[in-house]
């Protein structure tokens, strides 16, 4: 009993610790809201969206960087700030973020599932493929039409939210350009991910994709991040430019501050 305890522990930690420990004093930038109905979660969802300076006097289109974890008090601030520190430093060219804000984090974070301790976190779980589609059908469009866009877009995410970048680019990797996650959970569903790569890379699209990940000294994080930097590196495919960031002096409460910049440069910048 004392074993199933921890462990269903060590799963709500994980699954909460994103937002909650990432950003309790990150000043709120400058940005605009608004709310869309989505049909696919049957909600209406508040969607954030943070612009770089001077883009409402210029004339460009810029690339979108998506987050889950996209509220005013989650993780939205913090990654936005961040943004803007390295655009004014030149080293990432300017980008649009948009954050959606959680509603049911649980549910529109994780996929399906066949371990009966997975069922336990949440009420709901597994409404990732329905999450998807609302970004992909119903929030790509209505960013388009809100804002000078480009094609190329971004997903980033820490933990659950990791989870999800992760798991949206093995199964639907046209959907974004650039994939970037922070002690990804991985350990869901019996590592299914994980155990599942080498399908996926095999009828992988031969588009270039980027995904930058990194894994923490969390037990629970970190073999399964090493052995999928272990599979991309035996695969070998050639429009998969790729970066495993291990960190070992790293927990998983600080992992996405302590590696976020690197993450971003590496991967907007493609010069590798």
């Amino acid at each position: 009993m004392k074993f199933i305890f921890y462990n269903l522990l060590i799963i709500l930690v994980t699954l909460t610790s994103c937002s909650n420990a990432s950003q309790p004093n990150d000043p709120i930038p400058e940005h605009e809201t608004f709310k869309i109905q989505s049909k696919q979660v049957g909600e209406e969802r508040v969607i954030n969206v943070w612009t770089p300076e001077n883009y409402k006097t210029g004339k460009d289109s810029l690339p979108v960087m998506y987050m889950a974890d996209g509220g005013i008090k989650e993780d939205f601030p913090h990654i936005a700030n961040t943004l803007a520190k390295l655009i004014k430093e030149n080293k990432i060219k300017p980008l649009i973020l948009v954050g959606i804000e959680n509603t049911q984090r649980r549910r529109d974070l994780t996929g399906f599932t066949e371990v009966a301790k997975d069922k336990e976190i949440a009420p709901v779980v597994g409404g990732s493929e329905k999450f998807r589609a609302f970004i992909k059908e119903e929030l790509f469009p209505e960013i388009n039409k809100r804002y000078r866009t480009t094609t190329e877009k971004s997903i980033i995410g820490e933990s659950a939210s990791g989870l999800f970048v992760m798991e949206t680019f093995f199964l639907t990797p046209e959907m974004f350009d650039n994939y970037i996650a922070f002690d990804p959970s991985l350990w869901w569903n019996n590592h299914y991910l994980v155990r599942t790569a080498k399908e996926h890379l095999a009828k992988f699209p031969s588009t270039e994709k980027r995904i930058w990940f990194a894994g923490s000294k969390a037990e629970d994080v970190s073999p399964f991040t090493k052995e999928l930097a272990e599979i991309l590196k035996a695969k070998n495919l050639t429009n998969i430019k790729w970066n495993f960031s291990d960190e070992p002096k790293e927990k998983h409460t600080t992992i996405f501050r302590a590696t976020k910049e690197k993450a971003i440069i590496w991967t907007l910048n493609k010069t590798e």
